[in-house]
């Protein structure tokens, strides 16, 4: 933590990064340390990039940065754990490089890495650092405590995950005691458009559960196509059958062109180390993959079977 902050203090230009396909997280933990970077230094220049993600767009705003600007920055990443993830490919360009994470360590790219795995989210992280840094005495700013709470809710599923720890709990009280329209944002969240919910039902009525634990979704370009959706768009029904009685793992696939994004999720049985061995990784119980053919696929879903 020492190394992190004694390095933020030697660079006078700072830009922030992490992975692509954002959650609530990668934006929370990016735009909350960008926040408490600006009040605690404001005469640094503290960047924000990535490529936005528009359902996520109202938790806050992105920089564009010029190339030549990386040339005597500092970058830091958060919330990404192996570097083939990592939103925009300029990440390198800097004079050094902070990883800070809480996805199990596969991949050491920063010259310095800070990852904390029994942290909820890399929004909690952040909140630490700042007590650890005592940056603005260790007060934590409305607009940061914003989108920092949101980060957390947004990767414990609203404290129902098994990632949720009493340290978390105190984390988001702390910053719950801040005066931004909690309620209103959580509906944000977790608003969708009335045509997506079309799509929803569609879900529940073509789901393959074999009876033994595993379900799997299958989303395929035309699908897409009938119901007019973007990729991204359609993975936010990842949990639509986590409900299902019996269920302990299941996957959630779309056929975004280039790939078959696989998302892996499960209730107590370890998938991460199966989605490494698919072009990806991500928690235990929640990890996302990469196949290139639905027979692939198969053999994916195979392994998961095998695990259960």
């Amino acid at each position: 933590m020492e190394e992190i902050l004694n390095k933020i203090k030697q660079y006078e230009t700072i830009i922030i990064h992490r992975h692509v396909r954002p959650d609530p997280d990668a934006y929370g933990s990016q735009l909350g340390l960008k926040y408490s970077l600006q009040e605690a230094f404001p005469n640094k220049e503290i960047y924000a990039v990535g490529q936005p993600e528009p359902t996520l767009a109202f938790i806050g705003d992105l920089d564009n940065v010029a190339d030549e600007q990386y040339k005597d920055a500092l970058v830091i990443v958060c919330d990404t754990a192996n570097a083939p993830r990592i939103d925009d490919e300029r990440y390198n360009q800097g004079k050094e490089l902070v990883k800070i994470d809480h996805h199990p360590p596969v991949d050491s790219y920063g010259d310095i890495n800070y990852v904390n795995t029994n942290a909820s989210s890399t929004s909690e992280i952040i909140v630490d650092l700042i007590h650890e840094w005592n940056l603005n005495n260790t007060e934590i700013s409305e607009k940061a405590s914003r989108v920092l709470y949101l980060g957390i809710v947004g990767d414990t599923g609203r404290f129902l995950f098994n990632n949720t720890t009493p340290h978390t709990m105190a984390v988001a009280g702390e910053l719950m005691k801040k005066d931004f329209e909690r309620n209103k944002l959580l509906n944000q969240l977790s608003e969708r458009d009335p045509d997506l919910l079309h799509f929803q039902g569609y879900i529940l009525q073509n789901f393959n559960y074999d009876g033994e634990g595993f379900c799997y979704i299958k989303i395929t370009k035309e699908i897409l196509e009938s119901f007019q959706l973007q990729p991204n768009e359609a993975s936010l029904f990842v949990n639509t059958v986590a409900d299902i009685k019996g269920l302990k793992a299941w996957v959630f696939a779309v056929d975004e062109g280039k790939e078959i994004r696989c998302r892996i999720r499960s209730k107590g049985i370890k998938i991460n180390h199966i989605a490494a061995k698919y072009n990806g990784g991500g928690h235990p119980n929640a990890s996302g993959a990469s196949v290139y053919s639905w027979e692939e696929f198969e053999s994916l879903a195979a392994d998961i079977k095998s695990e259960i």
